[in-house]
Order: C-alpha cells, then structure tokens, then sequence
C-alpha cells in the first residue's frame, strides 16, 4: 500500500492506488478516524479501501486485507450509523445494487446484495442515506425515478415510490420516516413515510431544465437543507419553513461545486468542494435568519488542493475532521 505523504500542519495525505471518488468515515467510538474510500475508474472492477487514522501519530494505515473488489465505481459508502462498539460492523455501498459488506480484523466479506429492481433490467443508484435515527432503514435513488426504503435487518424493500419525473441523483434522511431527493427534473421534494402518496416540491431549479445534483439535510438543525445544481457555482440553503425560495446561496467557488457536507453536532457550519480545487467552510447559522439570498456571504475559512475535489464528508464523532478526496489523494483537514 502507498504511504502517506505530505504530513503538514492541519492537513494529512494519503494516497491511494486508484483515483478516488466516494469516501465515508466510520461511526463506532471504538474505531475513530478510520474511512473507507472507493475508487473511480472506467471500469467494471473497482475498489474499496478502509485505512485508519492515528490522530496521536498524525500518520495513516493500510491493510491489504481491508481492501474489497466492487463491481463498477461505488457512488457513496456509508459505516453503520451507529456509535456503538456493539453492532455490526458494516460498510454500506451504492452502484448497480445496493450491497452491505461486513468488516472482520482479517478481511471483508459481502453480507448481502440488496435488489430491488422489478424487472430483469438494472437501475443505477446513485446515492442513499443511513442514519442513526433509524439505523433499521436504507434509504437509497435511482436514475429509474424511484426512491426505495430498505429494512437492512430483513434485508428487503419496505417502501419503493416514484419520486420524480426523471432520473433522482440524491437523497437524504431529515428525520424519522421523512426524507428529501433531487432529480434531473430540476425539483428537490419532502416526503413522508406516513402519506406515500404525496409530496411537497420546496425547491426549483431556477435555471430551466437543469438538473440539481447534491443534497443534504442538516441532521443537527433538521429545518436547514443544502442543495447544489448541476454545473452551479452555489450552494442554495433552504429552510423548510419557507419553501420554494432560498435563504441563503453560498457563491464564492469560481466553478461548480461537486460536494457539500454539514458539520456534525449543532450543524452550524458546512464544507462545500468543487472543480476550482477549493474546500471552502462556512457559518451558514450566522446568516440563516436573513431571509435573503442576495446577500454576499464569504466563508470563514478555506483550502485549496492540487486539483478538481470530487467528495467530501465531515467527521460525524470528530468535529475538527474533514476529509476531501481529488485524483487519488485523500486528505484529512483538522479545522
């Protein structure tokens, strides 16, 4: 395995041995600052990497054990969401299926591949959300327009709805049962376990016929949702008490933005990266009163890597921590 380069005050490299796409950090309390990343190649083997961070060292390990083959790039990864050293210890991830591997000291193994499709042709996930408030439930999307819950503990569908016109591209839990997508209609909608049937539209993509791409719900401040359109220079900050129009929009990367992630805790603050080479952090509590998005918002901190950052996920037990990946470089910002 490749060792870690570049140690500099505040930033911690590792390299891997492909480029990276999807990255996620591990829950437990009893194995802080360990992530897994999944590679990004044109190709229909690909890889899955867990790697440990030693916070007292300041240095990364690798396992050659803990590296997993994957069919097709993963799109996200995601450690059960739990902060208990007493559940299972398992890597959820995205692609043509749904699929859950179990970590072991010497090796992972695939537990369960989870398919949902209802006909003989495949639908590409492109994202799903798992979280603490109800660890029993996979939330995953589709580009066939649907949005499927899984009960990973009897691994099968609970609820599969078609939640937009066209393809969805991401999803995110807001609370127990009710959860928020985005699609390639340009539409970010709420729903709700309980009415199946229906859906609250609270965002439109201004610019016609264009896709928004990323979402995600504050899970420490349940009424803030953060939503980024395709090739958008803007993070657009919605609260859900006042659909449809944006409190806030967050304009300073110089081109589009591929990723954003809110910090864990109090969800004051969120990271935003994207293909001008930034990682840019802002305080997004400070100005959400405002009710205008007109108004010129600067982060209160940033970085700037070697090239385009594809991903990035804050620590969900460490606030310091945020990791971003770029070509085959992740690196661990302590901020």
């Amino acid at each position: 395995m490749q060792k870690p380069v570049d140690k500099k005050p505040c930033v911690h490299t590792y390299m891997a041995q492909w480029p990276i796409y999807s990255l996620g950090w591990s829950v437990r309390r009893d194995k802080k600052s360990r992530l897994a990343v999944g590679s990004f190649l044109e190709d229909y083997n690909n890889k899955v990497e867990v790697v440990q961070f030693n916070q007292e060292t300041l240095d990364f390990s690798a396992d050659s054990r803990l590296v997993f083959d994957h069919p097709y790039a993963p799109t996200k990864l995601m450690f059960f969401p739990s902060e208990g050293g007493m559940n299972p210890d398992i890597i959820a991830t995205s692609g043509d299926y749904l699929r859950l591997w179990e970590i072991h000291d010497d090796r992972i193994e695939l537990k369960a591949l989870l398919n949902g499709n209802k006909s003989e042709f495949n639908s590409a996930i492109t994202s799903f959300d798992w979280t603490e408030l109800d660890a029993r439930r996979i939330a995953t999307c589709s580009v066939d327009t649907t949005c499927t819950i899984w009960d990973v503990e009897r691994e099968a569908v609970d609820t599969q709805l078609v939640a937009h016109d066209k393809e969805v591209y991401d999803i995110s839990w807001g609370g127990i049962g009710i959860f928020a997508s985005v699609s390639g209609d340009g539409s970010a909608r709420i729903f709700d376990l309980r009415n199946k049937e229906r859906s609250t539209i609270i965002y439109e993509n201004p610019i016609p016929d264009s896709p928004l791409l990323r979402l995600e719900w504050n899970k420490g401040d349940p009424k803030l949702i953060a939503t980024v359109g395709m090739d958008s220079n803007k993070v657009v900050i919605l609260d859900i008490r006042f659909p449809t129009t944006p409190i806030l929009e967050l304009k300073k990367h110089k081109t589009s933005v591929n990723a954003v992630t809110w910090a864990p805790g109090g969800g004051r603050h969120l990271c935003s990266v994207g293909d001008d080479s930034r990682a840019l952090i802002w305080d997004v509590a400070s100005h959400a009163f405002r009710l205008d998005p007109t108004v010129e918002v600067d982060p209160i901190m940033w970085y700037a890597s070697t090239a385009e950052i594809n991903q990035t996920r804050w620590s969900p037990v460490d606030l310091d921590w945020i990791a971003i990946a770029f070509s085959n470089t992740l690196q661990l910002l302590k901020v």
